[in-house]
């Protein structure tokens, strides 16, 4: 990833060895000054992964976003969460900080979260994940090869073989990702994401192009081939199932058939939101994953 110069002094040295196409502007690496969490390496194999570790005494929390969403994506809602709960955010691979990857499968996603969790010494940690990080999620929780203190999956693509598709193409995604890449700004990224907060549009104007395409379009392959019924039946409780009530990613009708897929699992809806849950209400949405962490860690 190379760094661009911000027009005065030296130019910056590049942040990590990946992919050429992958591009991070010194505006976007100052944004870190502003998040109250340690910058953490751990490996994965031969990649060295990034998480935003935000500390503390609390329950941990290892967060996974979605398919364009650096760990920086998400502060502004994990660090509400900081006291009773420790949140580490990862870049998955291809994405902000970390490494790019030879591929970007489902089992490649979990075993780079149980690399975190061993790698940091998280004692029995919640994942939650949105999204991409929803599916990840309910994956490593079936594998089973670390303790968990339980799952919380928010809005997960419940495409795969023989269901409708992922409603945004990968053209779609992509296009995005050229328009980072060429430059962009806040206002161009409210075109696709109209309701986000505008401080959210500016930093996913700066940091979108830190994803990979590949990793972008292999993991939107991923939502078409890799069936996430394979996984949700087994994730074992406790476990908590959110969505937006107006996402077009898990319908009303997808939700009643992961109810009745894992009746075990706690159900809950985020009013006025759509798929990009947290960043569509973020009071409500915050709200509806504490009382979903309350459930599963008192």
């Amino acid at each position: 990833m190379t760094a661009q110069n911000s027009g005065f002094g030296t130019p910056a040295a590049p942040v990590a060895p990946v992919a050429p196409e992958r591009v991070l502007p010194q505006a976007a690496l100052a944004d870190l000054a502003a998040v109250p969490a340690t910058s953490r390496w751990v490996r994965s194999g031969a990649l060295r992964l990034h998480v935003l570790d935000y500390g503390g005494d609390g329950v941990p929390l290892l967060v996974l976003p979605g398919i364009t969403m650096p760990a920086v994506g998400m502060d502004f809602a994990v660090r509400e969460l900081v006291g009773p709960y420790r949140p580490v955010v990862l870049d998955q691979r291809g994405r902000g900080l970390s490494d790019t990857g030879a591929s970007y499968t489902l089992e490649d996603y979990a075993e780079d979260a149980e690399a975190v969790v061993a790698g940091l010494g998280l004692d029995r940690p919640v994942l939650v994940g949105h999204s991409l990080g929803a599916r990840v999620a309910a994956a490593a929780a079936v594998r089973g090869k670390t303790p968990l203190g339980g799952t919380v999956l928010v809005d997960p693509p419940l495409s795969g073989p023989g269901r409708d598709p992922y409603p945004t193409t990968a053209a779609a995604f992509l296009g995005q990702l050229a328009e980072a890449q060429r430059g962009t700004d806040a206002d161009e990224v409210a075109r696709a994401w109209p309701r986000w907060p505008r401080p959210e549009q500016e930093l996913r104007a700066r940091w979108l192009a830190s994803c990979g395409t590949e990793a972008v379009a292999a993991t939107h392959r991923g939502f078409e081939a890799e069936d996430f019924f394979r996984w949700w039946p087994e994730v074992p409780a406790p476990a908590v199932f959110v969505r937006g009530a107006d996402s077009p990613v898990v319908t009303a009708a997808g939700a009643a058939e992961a109810a009745a897929a894992n009746p075990g699992a706690v159900y809950a809806e985020v009013p006025d939101a759509g798929h990009m849950v947290f960043w569509d209400n973020p009071p409500a949405a915050l709200g509806a994953l504490r009382d979903a962490l309350r459930d599963l860690t008192r």
